[in-house]
């Protein structure tokens, strides 16, 4: 049977799909891009127009609605009338040791093409971008591997970094001892939040558990005692090289090592110290998908009462998918206090959480290499547009490109959903799969062959 070709739409629809797309697109955006108040000399606020940017943003966007009808549309419709072939489920096996090769010598690489800047771009595309991945893994057991569905995974985040940031203050206990010990506390917090959801599912869980955050990010800003408020915890230790601290003194790294002394050391010894840990969270999460406990998670996923008909324990299935993905977002605070040296509240608000489970969605839920890659476009990407000064010789120098970052992320979203519903990874390799094709004894079949 011969394929069948979708025909093309006239140009006229395509221009009345365009001229309605410009019209909405400066509806939407004339009060919050055509017009800005500004502060005078005289203190005064005065209202601004700025009709180039606002013409270039209307122009991009009836541009790429005339692609997409014109071009795009007739391109997907023609496919799907196509036989579909057959999707890799996995990945070459060069991949992850290439990738996981190339994050050990990034910080050399950044030191060799970046010169004096490559502590700016360990710290802000390197550190940053791990810290998202740590977050991203540790969530994806609790949404893409058992589906339960966490708004206020942010909580977690904060109980670990308060966690270290007061033990470390007040007792002086190190980073490598407080470590374990606030994943413990985040995976306590874990437990504490998944008793009481045990029964709901759904848009029922995903309420309770952004209460949870919540509750959480109140806490923090109103027992003054304890968390400082507001003003948050300031002073926090930071990790040192076995004891040898990061400092210009003569038992510092540089003076021990006979090296001059440098900021850089302190952020290329954060960066490796991140990646072994988010390493080490592949490492886990890799084991436990084929462990009995993770083909629970998955079923659970699937299907809550078929699990219970199998005589699988969904109770504490649920409770271990909560403490071991809050665990990790506990390793995940206690390192982001120690490399900060400060925490508040704010740190720890919902749009935290937001991002961290649109990194899930966005990378394939329960793939573990899309959510990386989703982290690096996400992550990565926001920083990027901060480098972006060339835009201020197209808009002009008052544009700022950082004001628009999450705009350019809300649509790029929209575009990425719209045509991966399933995620940038959408198939992933079977928990459990036979590397060899058996005969089955004949006793246990109808047929009396195997």
């Amino acid at each position: 049977m011969p394929d069948a070709v979708a025909a093309r739409p006239p140009l006229s629809r395509a221009l009345r799909e365009t001229a309605f797309t410009a019209l909405l697109a400066f509806g939407l955006f004339l009060p919050l891009i055509g017009f800005v108040t500004v502060q005078n000399i005289s203190n005064e606020l005065v209202l601004q127009t700025r009709w180039p940017l606002l013409a270039a943003i209307v122009a991009i966007l009836a541009g790429l609605r005339f692609l997409h009808v014109f071009i795009v549309a007739p391109h997907m419709a023609e496919r799907a009338l196509r036989m579909p072939r057959a999707m890799p489920t996995t990945l070459p096996s060069w991949t992850m040791p290439a990738v996981i090769g190339f994050v050990i010598v990034y910080p050399v690489l950044a030191m060799l093409f970046a010169g004096p800047a490559a502590a700016k771009w360990i710290d802000n595309f390197g550190i940053q971008i791990l810290i998202y991945v740590l977050l991203g893994w540790g969530l994806n057991i609790v949404v893409g591997l058992a589906g339960l569905l966490d708004l206020g995974y942010v909580a977690f985040y904060a109980v670990g970094s308060y966690s270290y940031a007061l033990l470390a203050k007040t007792f002086g206990f190190s980073f490598y001892m407080l470590l374990p010990l606030a994943g413990i506390l985040s995976a306590f917090w874990g437990i504490l939040l998944g008793f009481p959801v045990l029964r709901l599912r759904g848009d029922y869980l995903a309420i309770v558990t952004l209460a949870f955050g919540e509750i959480i990010r109140l806490v923090l800003i109103n027992w003054v005692p304890v968390t400082n408020g507001y003003a948050g915890i300031s002073g926090i230790p930071r990790p040192s090289f076995f004891g040898i601290p990061f400092t210009a003194a003569d038992d510092g790294f540089a003076a021990v090592f006979g090296l001059e002394f440098s900021p850089i050391y302190r952020t290329v010894f954060l960066y490796y110290l991140i990646l072994g840990l988010v390493l080490l969270t592949a490492f886990v999460t890799t084991r436990l998908r084929r462990l009995p406990i993770g083909r629970a998670w998955e079923a659970l996923r699937e299907d809550e009462i078929a699990c219970r008909s199998l005589g699988i324990n969904t109770t504490n299935t649920k409770l271990t998918a909560f403490a071991l993905g809050a665990m990790f977002a506990g390793f995940a605070g206690s390192f982001f206090a120690a490399r900060q040296g400060f925490i508040s509240p704010e740190s720890f608000n919902f749009l935290e959480s937001a991002t961290v489970l649109s990194i899930v969605v966005l990378g394939g839920m329960g793939s573990q290499f899309g959510v990386a890659v989703a982290a690096i476009a996400m992550i990565g990407g926001t920083e990027i547009l901060r480098e972006l000064d060339v835009l201020k010789g197209w808009f002009g120098n008052d544009f700022d490109p950082t004001q628009y970052r999450m705009l350019v992320f809300g649509m790029a979203m929209v575009l990425i959903m719209a045509l991966r519903p399933r995620g940038l990874i959408s198939t992933r390799a079977p928990s459990l799969f036979l590397r060899e094709r058996k005969s089955i004894s004949g006793t246990l079949v109808k047929e009396g062959r195997g």
